[in-house]
């Protein structure tokens, strides 16, 4: 299960809002893809359901995962925090063991085990 904070659900539903999106069918999109100084880095977008997805509702709103980042999302909360240095929405990821000093790349338990075969 992915679920929002207060603040992340109020920012997704600000956005699809202003896009006139239909929250029927179009929600964030939360992925991981490769890169980064740690191993892996989050892919957050606005997108609409597409097939193999595994989609996960919370406050009236939509999160959509494929299925190749769902094990390394499973559990995670999406937040939107506003600081210095900028705003933006922010994962909070348990399965995370190191992440690099940036804070924008990540590494998960999974892969140090394959890392030590």
């Amino acid at each position: 299960m992915i679920t929002f904070t207060d603040k992340g659900a109020e920012k997704v539903k600000e956005f699809l809002a202003s896009q006139g999106a239909d929250i029927g069918t179009s929600g964030l999109r939360v992925g991981v893809r490769g890169g980064g100084c740690s191993g892996f880095q989050y892919a957050l977008a606005f997108d609409t359901e597409r097939d193999g997805d595994e989609i996960f509702e919370d406050h009236g709103l939509r999160l959509l995962v494929d299925g190749p980042s769902l094990p390394y999302v499973k559990g995670a909360i999406v937040d939107y925090v506003e600081s210095l240095q900028g705003a933006g929405f922010k994962v909070e990821n348990p399965n995370v063991i190191a992440a690099c000093g940036c804070g924008s790349s990540f590494r998960v338990a999974e892969e140090e085990e394959v890392s030590a075969v």
